[in-house]
């Protein structure tokens, strides 16, 4: 069950924070309701990191941020994506 929830965040980063939202407690230590809604709509992935991140209880350091780097640079590479794909239609 967790590689297949790995897989489908993913994937489907949206429909994995939707459903970790509804069944499980992952989002609790955010608080407030701006920053879950902002990664929602614009940085799905890396909401999905920070998430993991706050729930693992061990300090930030290098490593946990070039993770999260990364889910940015993924997730700033797919509105990239699907604005391109928009200008050529």
């Amino acid at each position: 069950m967790p590689c297949l929830l790995a897989l489908l965040s993913v994937a489907f980063p949206r429909v994995a924070i939707v459903l970790l939202w509804l069944f499980t407690s992952f989002f609790s230590r955010i608080h407030g309701v701006i920053i879950p809604v902002i990664g929602f709509l614009f940085l799905p992935l890396t909401l999905i990191i920070y998430a993991y991140l706050l729930n693992t209880n061990q300090p930030i350091g290098a490593v946990q941020l070039v993770f999260l780097f990364i889910a940015i640079v993924l997730d700033l590479g797919l509105i990239h994506r699907g604005t391109v794909a928009q200008r050529r239609a």
